[in-house]
């Protein structure tokens, strides 16, 4: 999926052959933020747009807006996965959390998005 970005949030890029016109959403946010245009200028201007809107309208409600992703990210394990893991991680002299983490990030790394 191709994607953009703006104030931290990522919009999904895609094309409708069928009506000639770009369009995506706001990723990773409660509720659903739509914008399109027909050139990639215009969806670059509309997306900007989508997020300033979706900022305006979080603060006029008094709601605190989503982040696309912030970071913290719980995974169920197997509790035989979850041993062998701390086991690992206290073999190496790191948290499970850093072990996990650098893990993940080997495995992203070597993979193309």
């Amino acid at each position: 999926m191709n994607t953009m970005t703006y104030k931290g949030y990522i919009g999904s890029v895609n094309y409708s052959d069928k009506d000639q016109v770009f369009f995506g959403k706001i990723e990773g946010i409660n509720g659903l933020v739509n914008f399109e245009g027909e050139s990639v200028k215009e969806l670059t201007t509309a997306f900007h747009e989508a997020v300033d809107d979706y900022l305006a309208y979080c603060e006029d409600e008094g709601i605190e807006p989503d982040k696309s992703y912030t970071g913290v990210l719980n995974v169920r394990l197997s509790p035989s996965i979850h041993r062998q893991i701390a086991m690992l991680a206290l073999k190496a002299g790191i948290s499970i959390n850093a072990y996990i983490k650098d893990a993940l990030e080997k495995k992203v790394e070597a993979s193309v998005i």
